[in-house]
């Protein structure tokens, strides 16, 4: 089979088509023949060397993919030769043939083609885990989503809408402000232009966000904390603003507030496959009926993956990039 290699870190350049061995499927495992994968920050991160596979997990970059099943390992059962999914990847999405522990393998939702269903399981498993799992947002609650115009923020958008909660977002234009509110945000913050803290405030009464999903890290942790209500919980899932910042503890305190900051990619398969489990239970339906989609920008042939890559590095685009398999 051909995968997308990295023979060194580097920018986009680095990423090589070549020709690699097919993967075979182990006990508990499923192989499945790619028809997308999509492109996340991880990637990027892996291919300047920054952000290595888990063990045992395939060298080859790609977190998610859509595809048919080609092959089940021994014990694996509930699924069959043929079956559209789509999967949680440790790595190796960026590929003809990639193998998946069969708990992070999830059915094609119903009126969504297998295409695009590369699309969701990345983003889909990393909301409903911090937003839901966590965080815990409730109906009536607000939701503040940094980056609300990326895969990310366009899928917690449309989740959070559909349990009743309302919904806050940055992006740094105004046609990335005016698709999130497409998508059904209520509040619209160019974070080039305007304090979030501030604007939060304002729209809530002063009571500030309930939950907080942000992916800068250290460069917002103290205005994310002030933007905070009382019991407000912030979930941090990325450091593209640095990964050290001064937490005040004392307004933490007054506002019995919670921090917490996870990954998804070095979970253990046990906590994946919880994940996995939960969105299937609960988002599922929501796609099934119309309630939520996924949001793709564009579609670019998984050989020229340096170009997908070149286009989420300047942050262009809205929602997910696809690469198509051969």
């Amino acid at each position: 089979m051909h995968a997308i290699t990295i023979s060194e870190p580097g920018g986009p350049e680095a990423l090589v088509w070549a020709e690699v061995p097919d993967p075979v499927p182990g006990e508990g495992e499923v192989l499945v023949e790619v028809t997308a994968s999509a492109v996340n920050r991880a990637d990027i991160m892996q291919r300047q060397g920054f952000y290595d596979p888990p063990p045992g997990a395939s060298p080859y970059p790609g977190l998610e993919c859509s595809g048919r099943v080609a092959a089940l390992g021994t014990g694996v059962s509930g699924w069959s030769v043929g079956d559209e999914v789509c999967a949680l990847l440790g790595g190796g999405g960026y590929a003809e043939k990639v193998v998946v522990p069969a708990g992070q393998l999830l059915p094609v939702p119903q009126g969504i083609d297998v295409k695009r269903a590369a699309a969701l399981p990345e983003v889909v498993c990393t909301v409903w885990s911090n937003v839901f799992m966590v965080a815990q947002l409730r109906p009536g609650e607000t939701l503040l989503v940094h980056g609300g115009s990326s895969g990310i923020g366009t899928m917690a958008i449309q989740l959070a809408k559909a349990v009743g909660a309302k919904v806050a977002v940055t992006a740094g234009t105004k046609e990335k402000l005016e698709r999130c509110a497409e998508l059904g945000a209520d509040i619209l913050v160019n974070y080039r232009e305007q304090d979030f803290v501030a604007e939060v405030k304002e729209a809530t009464g002063g009571a500030g966000a309930d939950v907080i999903l942000d992916n800068m890290g250290a460069k917002y942790l103290d205005r994310n904390v002030r933007a905070l209500a009382v019991n407000g919980r912030l979930a941090i899932i990325g450091m593209q603003g640095g990964r050290k910042g001064e937490l005040d503890i004392g307004t933490l305190l007054a506002k019995r507030a919670a921090v917490s900051a996870t990954s998804l990619r070095a979970r253990p398969a046990e906590e994946k496959a919880a994940i996995v489990a939960a969105v299937r239970e609960h988002v599922w339906p929501l796609l099934a009926g119309g309630h939520v989609r996924p949001i793709v920008d564009r579609e670019l042939p998984m050989s020229d993956a340096a170009a997908a890559h070149r286009v989420v590095e300047e942050s262009g685009h809205i929602g997910k990039v696809l690469l198509l398999a051969p």
